[in-house]
């Protein structure tokens, strides 16, 4: 009968150590995965709600407005990223210059853009981390239960199953925890690469219909700067 206990009570410090390292990779993978989804969803929710109200101002024309409401949602992408193209828009229309308002618009929300994908994918390299390597670390783990084995067969002068047993057993369970970290991990890297990529899809798509809207609204401006 398979006695788990029994099993970690033959396993040695660096097979302890092995399995505590996994222990690890997995509440790190837990942790990073309730963490994102939690801020998706809230991301979405907020987007959601603040996509009904910017397009107002918008249609409203103002834009100082919308600067003012994105500051107050805090959790969502999509307020940051229309928040920071209504205020660079303002301030280059107040400061002028040979560059026109709208293309130093088009450059901060690129920047905004690049940093809020580092926001969005924040935590997952941990995930894609244990992914790999935890397969590796529990096949450390398993090299410790063979080395145990043949010492359970020096230990008792034969190569019976009882001297081998538990090494064998030992060699196992580490092999099966680390693919029961690595997987789900995984899985998970890839469920959070899908939702991330299609709020980044939102939010280039929304920064295009920004630009958009500045230039059906603004021509005269931008002819001004290119004439």
């Amino acid at each position: 009968m398979f006695d788990f206990g029994k099993i970690l009570g033959h396993m040695g410090i660096p097979a302890l150590t092995v399995a505590s390292v996994l222990l690890l990779m997995a509440l790190a993978s837990l942790a990073v995965f309730f963490e994102r989804l939690f801020a998706y969803w809230r991301s979405r929710a907020a987007s959601k709600r603040f996509a009904h109200e910017a397009r107002a101002l918008l249609d409203a024309d103002q834009a100082d407005a919308l600067a003012k409401k994105a500051e107050e949602e805090q959790h969502s992408h999509l307020a940051k990223l229309l928040g920071t193209g209504a205020k660079a828009y303002l301030a280059a229309t107040k400061k002028g210059g040979a560059v026109p308002p709208i293309e130093l618009t088009k450059r901060e929300l690129e920047r905004k853009t690049e940093l809020l994908a580092a926001d969005v994918r924040r935590g997952m390299g941990v995930l894609a981390s244990v992914g790999s390597v935890a397969p590796f670390v529990g096949l450390l783990g398993t090299v410790f239960g063979i080395i145990t084995a043949f010492q359970g067969i020096a230990k008792e002068g034969s190569g019976g199953l009882g001297a081998v047993s538990l090494g064998i057993a030992e060699a196992l369970v580490e092999t099966a925890f680390g693919l029961m970290v690595a997987i789900p991990a995984v899985l998970a890297y890839n469920w959070l690469s899908t939702q991330a990529d299609a709020i980044l899809l939102t939010l280039d798509d929304a920064r295009g219909e920004f630009i958009d809207f500045l230039e059906a609204r603004h021509p005269d401006r931008e002819a001004a700067h290119g004439g």
